[in-house]
């Protein structure tokens, strides 16, 4: 989604998380409805809806009012931190062949997939990998423990299996010609 797209989907929310808690103090009496009008007329509005009024309304309605609200603005709150999307941003595939007509997509669970299958043809054991878009290509993050048969050896360089692990996803990513910007590799000690 584009960023112009994001920006209306982030006002509808803020409006939709707005607009009926605004709705709610106003019909529970926190804010003067008067105040209110001074800003927005909606008094004039209630009146060509056929005299409408807070008064008019049982504390049932007033009640199922409330209720509606509230899930309305759960629901915007919801998309809005949705659309924000703090943390890492992954998207939902990676076109790698571009020629007009016969494009390939790939989809991030299979990069991710195909990263994991990297680390574990290098002599890794239980990777966890963390994709995250920039642009057009990936930032991987990639998490691995040192295989137990090898856990023993007083002599095995984690480093060493850092950097094979690195050259192995690397290059099956350019072998798929799948874009990425950057790859890290983290060992995190020995298989439990």
């Amino acid at each position: 989604m584009n960023a112009f797209n994001r920006l209306i989907m982030i006002i509808v929310a803020l409006l939709m998380i707005i607009i009926p808690v605004v709705m709610l103090l106003v019909a529970f009496g926190v804010i003067a409805a008067s105040f209110i009008d001074q800003y927005t007329n909606y008094q004039g509005a209630l009146s060509s809806l056929g005299n409408l009024s807070v008064s008019s309304f049982s504390q049932q309605i007033l009640t199922i009012i409330g209720i509606i609200s509230a899930l309305v603005a759960l629901i915007a709150f919801i998309l809005l931190l949705r659309e924000l999307s703090f943390g890492r941003r992954v998207a939902r595939d990676a076109v790698v062949e571009g020629e007009a007509g016969q494009e390939t997509k790939i989809t991030s669970g299979a990069i991710k997939t195909l990263v994991e299958g990297a680390a574990r043809k290098s002599g890794a054991a239980s990777p966890k990998v963390k994709l995250e878009s920039v642009g057009e290509s990936y930032n991987v993050d990639c998490r691995v423990t040192v295989p137990e048969s090898n856990a023993d050896s007083d002599s095995f360089n984690f480093t060493e299996l850092a950097s094979r692990t690195k050259d192995n996803i690397q290059g099956a990513m350019e072998r798929y010609s799948v874009p990425y910007k950057e790859v890290e590799i983290t060992v995190q000690g020995t298989e439990s």
